[in-house]
């Protein structure tokens, strides 16, 4: 117990600490800690920012091998990469390993990235207003838990990850996306109010009871609050309200 305890103790570190990045190379050491706190070897974050139609900009931060690192660079290749494939198209994680690559006509691609370590992980995309997308990929050479319960947990510390880091990958590896996205109307002092219960860990309907309004008001509080922040999900805004000093 007192070992598990420790080990949500330094993931729970790990959330704030990448959100407290204040630069790219503090960025990438703590992705590359949270990542080998969770079992994972390698890691890469990469912040995507449309422009127009078949032009974006790419910026990653990863740990890649260096022998590896040019196949890796090499965006021709997302195209036939199931892992890329499914995280272009989806907001669901993906947990992959040589079933993934054989199954779409890939067994070459697995072969090839798996001489460097890369057997098995799990990636997922934060698709965001703007034009902005977060990808975060972990891996490693040894299999996953075969526990469900753990496997369901390490995907969902990831997912939470991915939010924090999101929120700092925007201000010090790509800050020219951070400003390009405009100011949020004011929101409400009820919307401020829903961002703040939530903030402790409040649903939406404990949220209702607590103000003396419907769960159904709540969600449209919270979806005003998301909008106007130019958040996807209820944790994004209230990190970014945190950030911007309108909750405490």
């Amino acid at each position: 117990m007192r070992a598990m305890d420790g080990s949500n103790s330094m993931l729970q570190g790990g959330y704030q600490a990448v959100l407290e990045a204040r630069s790219r190379e503090e960025f990438r050491h703590e992705v590359i800690r949270f990542a080998q706190s969770l079992g994972f070897s390698t890691v890469s974050a990469t912040v995507v920012l449309d422009h127009t139609v078949g032009e974006s900009e790419f910026e990653t931060v990863d740990n890649t091998p260096e022998s590896f690192s040019s196949v890796f660079a090499d965006r021709s290749s997302w195209r036939q990469d199931p892992v890329m494939q499914h995280c272009k198209r989806h907001s669901v994680p993906i947990v992959w390993n040589q079933k993934t690559y054989v199954a779409s006509g890939q067994a070459e691609m697995w072969e090839e990235q798996a001489r460097f370590g890369y057997h098995t992980g799990i990636a997922l995309a934060l698709h965001l207003p703007e034009g902005r997308h977060f990808f975060l990929g972990v891996d490693r050479d040894s299999d996953l838990p075969r526990e469900p319960v753990a496997m369901t947990q390490m995907v969902a510390n990831l997912q939470l990850f991915a939010v924090y880091a999101q929120e700092a990958a925007w201000r010090v590896v790509m800050p020219k996306g951070h400003e390009s996205v405009t100011l949020p109307s004011r929101l409400t002092p009820r919307e401020l109010e829903c961002l703040r219960w939530t903030m402790d860990g409040k649903t939406a309907w404990e949220v209702g009871t607590i103000l003396s309004i419907t769960e159904r008001t709540a969600v449209l509080h919270l979806n005003n609050a998301m909008h106007k922040l130019g958040c996807t999900t209820k944790h994004q805004a209230v990190l970014k309200a945190l950030r911007m000093g309108l909750i405490r």
